[in-house]
């Protein structure tokens, strides 16, 4: 039997990810003290790895495919295929951003005050880059973690990545630039996509995975309306949704199905109810395939 090598991400990453494969219909199982995560699909192997280690393990084969940020790709300079963008995280959907920070009472400004300073960060390559690309030499070295702490006394500067900010604010930390923003990809070997088994496997868990973003913050809604009311219902819910219409056994009557925002429904229910709809059902949902 052919067997996908597949790698989820250790660390701040790994429920977020748990919880996205479980919506999109697998069911994995993270036991303690063990690297090996369990998946009810007899098709798939799982290795639990850190983000920044995933892409040279994908690039080198000993990995057939794995989800870890496009940052990493870049930090790496793996060559790998990224198969799809996945934009979920820890705590939002936004993006995660990489940026070049200092003490709130810095004389540092600009990029250029960083010549002959000294950086703290994960990714030196990228930050390295970055700098030459502004024509600064400085010292970067790499930190281990806790990066946001050594300013002043161990770094002039940062290179870190944040979410929401909250983590260099609460360090006394200003934002001089911003290097990059990255979000979590389906990354694969070249070999794996060339394979036609285990390419279409990828191309499937992804789909399924997209499905399950697509589906958050999303609820079905449908009802039971009088013909002489439709027009009205149908007022009431948003422009851009066209809504699925079914006769039912009584011709006065039709139902109405459709998909919206989990925010939206709440306020549009009381006024679906005084507009004539009845029997109305709210239902999650798992996946939406476009």
């Amino acid at each position: 039997m052919s067997i996908l090598k597949l790698g989820l991400p250790a660390g701040s990453l790994q429920q977020a990810t748990g919880d996205l494969f479980a919506k999109a219909g697998f069911k994995i199982n993270f036991p303690s003290r063990s690297y090996y995560p369990t998946i009810d699909d007899s098709e798939i192997q799982c290795t639990l790895l850190r983000a920044q280690e995933m892409a040279r393990y994908v690039e080198n084969g000993a990995l057939d495919c794995g989800l870890t940020g496009h940052d990493w790709v870049l930090e790496t300079g793996a060559k790998v295929v990224e198969v799809s963008e996945l934009i979920y995280s820890k705590i939002s959907r936004r993006p995660v951003k990489w940026v070049l920070a200092v003490p709130n009472d810095s004389d540092i400004k600009t990029v250029q005050d960083l010549q002959g300073k000294r950086i703290a960060t994960e990714v030196v390559n990228m930050t390295r880059a970055f700098l030459a690309q502004h024509g600064v030499e400085a010292d970067v070295e790499f930190s281990w973690g806790a990066t946001e702490v050594k300013p002043p006394r161990l770094a002039d500067a940062i290179v870190d990545v944040t979410e929401t900010g909250s983590s260099l604010k609460a360090n006394n930390l200003r934002v001089v630039a911003e290097l990059l923003q990255s979000t979590t990809r389906f990354i694969a070997n070249k070999a794996a996509m060339n394979d036609p088994w285990k390419k279409q496997k990828i191309e499937d868990i992804v789909l399924l995975l997209q499905g399950a973003i697509n589906a958050e913050g999303k609820v079905g809604l449908m009802m039971n309306v009088q013909r002489k009311d439709l027009d009205a219902v149908l007022a009431i819910l948003p422009a851009l949704q066209t809504p699925t219409l079914s006769p039912l056994a009584d011709p006065t009557w039709v139902d109405v199905n459709t998909i919206l925002e989990e925010t939206v429904v709440r306020n549009i229910i009381p006024k679906l109810k005084a507009a004539g709809a009845r029997g109305l059902v709210e239902y999650p949902l798992n996946k939406i395939i476009d």
